[in-house]
């Protein structure tokens, strides 16, 4: 019977479970993607997203706490500098678990979790974005700059040439 079996424990004590899913976290925020069974994805999912959710507000007290979960200063770096950006928006759902097949030594069911916002593959909306970001405006000066450099080429030409011309001459002189 499952009464109050709330969690997966993965068949770990406590305290190897909560460093198993750290270090689990600690690699899917760095990496972007994982590959895992697919219980330790389910159980990952459920340690990972409050800790993202956490992550979208940059305060010291937010840092502080997803640092006692994680226990990496570059794992929390790369959350707060380049994952919150990402998963601003969302509203949650920020991972995706993808079944892979059967692991070869012990048959286990196998699968990839990812940051959804950072597979292009399965996230088109990112380049459409970029798409949308890009105005006319922006393309007028630089053609106008280009023209100005182009006027400005021959003159510079024309100061080389009297420049050689001078240094000809007073070449000339010298030899008198």
């Amino acid at each position: 019977m499952r009464h109050g079996k709330k969690f997966n424990h993965l068949g770990r004590t406590a305290s190897h479970r909560s460093a198993l899913l750290s270090n689990m976290a600690c690699s899917l925020i760095e990496h972007k993607r994982i590959n895992t069974t697919v219980a330790k994805a389910k159980a990952l999912r459920v340690y990972v997203e409050p800790i993202l959710t956490k992550a979208k507000e940059d305060t010291t007290h937010n840092r502080r706490t997803v640092f006692s979960y994680l226990q990496s200063k570059e794992a929390v770096t790369e959350l707060f500098r380049t994952v919150a950006p990402k998963i601003a928006e969302r509203n949650g759902g920020y991972t995706r678990i993808i079944k892979t097949g059967f692991r070869p030594g012990d048959a286990a069911d196998t699968a990839m979790i990812e940051l959804v916002d950072f597979n292009e593959l399965y996230n088109p909306n990112a380049e459409e974005k970029k798409v949308t970001r890009r105005s006319r405006r922006a393309a007028a000066p630089k053609a106008e700059a280009v023209a100005a450099e182009v006027k400005e080429a021959p003159k510079a030409e024309a100061k080389t040439e009297e420049t050689t011309g001078e240094a000809a001459e007073s070449s000339d002189n010298k030899t008198d």
